[in-house]
């Protein structure tokens, strides 16, 4: 009898049936820490049947240290490493679907080739392509020569990597399974597009040239998100577009989370979390109103909702209790 592997799944097929599907994000370990927190996360999220997990990858970052004559060094260090590592470690605990990252920020297409081959040795078909943060303390990306500068490069990369050809124009017996991908969408327009427009425009090529379903940045107005939606029907963007949440934990992140995320949070939402009081009072306030947008978002019939979970696993769970 064959055996039936959900791994060896596509997203868009994980998530195409009647039932809104469920799944998160979760970051690979600080350097020097081992997998056990990662494995905590998912023990605490998988009785709401994840259809998959999304791992983070992160650039190295230049940072400073004090030598013993009193001179100064820059050096180069990844805080967390390991992406490919731990997706495999996930999928082989767990049998659940993995999508690592791939970025172009901090990496360089030689970087991404091994990644792309270490990933295809591991069976891991499932990709989530971005462009990356910006190093931190910098305004601007700084990219080296060989690396992307946009994710539609990388596109390009893995699709010749999927054809059988490397960077460099030799040719290989392309991969038995090759790889799917999604891209990010954003519903309040990326922070680097000069108008709306603009961005939907690079979202339809980025889908022409094979992205399968967008996963959109983290909003709290739920109009944003069916406002984006409906502009891509407009626009003969026909993929799956999948809800990006994130429940609310500090009232401090009033502030953050539009500085870093450039979103807005609706006003009858901030000036709740303003009258918290204490960390309890903000996080549950989080947690109600991220459940009556995954109840809403539900209910309209989306393929899928993906959670941020980052220092908010325990928030995630009671959004998940009440809606799945």
């Amino acid at each position: 009898m064959q055996t039936f592997i959900v791994w060896k799944m596509k997203i868009t097929e994980l998530i195409n049936n009647q039932t809104t599907a469920f799944s998160f994000e979760i970051l690979p370990p600080v350097k020097g820490s081992n997998i056990n927190k990662a494995f905590q996360s998912i023990e605490a999220l998988k009785e709401f049947n994840p259809k998959y997990i999304n791992i983070t990858t992160h650039r190295s970052e230049v940072v400073c240290r004090t030598l013993s004559n009193g001179e100064r060094e820059q050096y180069s260090v990844r805080h967390r490493p390991g992406t490919v590592a731990i997706a495999a470690a996930i999928q082989n605990k767990y049998k659940i679907p993995v999508v690592p990252h791939i970025i172009c920020s901090g990496f360089t297409k030689s970087e991404t080739e091994y990644a792309l081959i270490d990933l295809a040795f591991l069976d891991i078909e499932n990709l989530l392509v971005l462009r990356g943060d910006k190093a931190k303390g910098t305004s601007e990306y700084e990219l080296s020569p060989d690396s992307h500068d946009h994710a539609i490069d990388l596109q390009a990369q893995i699709n010749d990597f999927n054809k059988g050809r490397f960077i460099d124009d030799t040719t290989f017996d392309k991969p038995i399974t090759p790889f799917s991908y999604g891209i990010a969408g954003y519903p309040e327009k990326h922070e680097d597009a000069p108008n709306f427009n603009s961005d939907i425009f690079w979202l339809k090529e980025k889908v022409k040239a094979g992205a399968e379903y967008i996963v959109t940045q983290m909003f709290f107005d739920n109009s944003k998100y069916f406002a984006f939606v409906a502009r891509c029907r407009t626009e003969g963007i026909t993929v799956p577009i999948i809800p990006g949440l994130k429940p609310m934990t500090l009232t401090s992140q009033l502030d953050k989370l539009p500085h870093i995320f450039h979103l807005d949070i609706p006003e009858e939402f901030a000036k709740e979390m303003r009258r918290c009081k204490t960390r309890e009072e903000s996080s549950q306030l989080g947690v109600e109103w991220c459940i009556a947008q995954a109840k809403e978002l539900k209910e309209k019939g989306v393929p899928s909702i993906h959670f941020y979970s980052l220092n908010a696993v325990e928030s995630v769970k009671k959004v998940a209790e009440k809606v799945y």
